[in-house]
């Protein structure tokens, strides 16, 4: 279900992690003015030790971290939770954007702040369901298969010869998003626009890593695809498996 839509923002928790600690606190308090609850945690191993404890809705993670970096921390909360991760980093180098999304990050945002923008990304985030959303009852939604690969959407579920593939909620969408016009040849703009929204701004090229990332999860060949096509000069499409 989807949270932004399922409760009042008041009942959605936000775990901010930052070790600095005056931007945390009004990172916190712009949230709070939205009406979320919010907790703060400074450095890595307190951040992990929050989302178990906390189960938060989304995590707003700073990269560079005492302790433990930020893409560790994200690699550790993917191993227990499919919040939603919006990476924070002060480095405006691609590589780092691009591996902390790599390791199941949702976005990305760069210092300094924009703290209008950031309050924008949690609400965006939050409007992407992690099941089915709605209460008129509908004739439930066959599953998509493309040789060995099972896309569930009504479940949110993929396997792969039977084996259940965990993803994130961000790849997930991608496949799905392929998936339901599997003929059709999608720009990186047209899967931004459909898994991150219009109103999102930024490199349209994390798509490219949300698919290798998603690739490598599913054992598919970036050289010879099966499930997941690149069409040069456009984006990508489905295979046939």
């Amino acid at each position: 279900m989807n949270p932004a839509d399922a409760e009042p923002a008041a009942r959605i928790q936000v775990l901010v992690v930052d070790d600095e600690k005056p931007l945390a606190g009004m990172i916190a308090a712009y949230l709070s003015r939205e009406g979320y609850q919010t907790r703060l945690a400074h450095t890595g191993p307190d951040a992990v030790a929050a989302a178990q404890e906390d189960a938060p809705d989304v995590v707003v993670l700073d990269l560079g971290l005492p302790g433990m970096d930020g893409v560790e921390v994200c690699r550790r909360i993917r191993t227990f939770s499919d919040c939603y991760i919006i990476m924070v980093t002060a480095r405006t180098d691609e590589v780092d954007k691009l591996i902390g999304l790599s390791v199941g990050a949702d976005d990305y945002l760069t210092k300094p702040l924009s703290m209008r923008e950031l309050v924008a990304r949690v609400q965006t985030v939050l409007r992407r369901p992690r099941t089915p959303t709605g209460t008129t009852p509908r004739v439930e939604e066959p599953a998509r298969v493309f040789g060995d690969l099972r896309v569930d959407v009504a479940g949110r579920e993929v396997h792969v010869g039977g084996v259940l593939i965990d993803l994130t909620p961000t790849e997930f969408d991608i496949l799905a998003t392929l998936a339901s016009r599997p003929k059709l040849a999608f720009s990186r703009r047209q899967i931004l626009d459909e898994v991150w929204g219009e109103s999102w701004v930024g490199d349209d090229h994390v798509v490219d890593v949300h698919v290798a990332h998603l690739r490598h999860k599913l054992g598919d060949d970036s050289t010879a695809p099966r499930y997941v096509r690149t069409v040069r000069g456009v984006g990508y499409r489905m295979g046939l498996g």
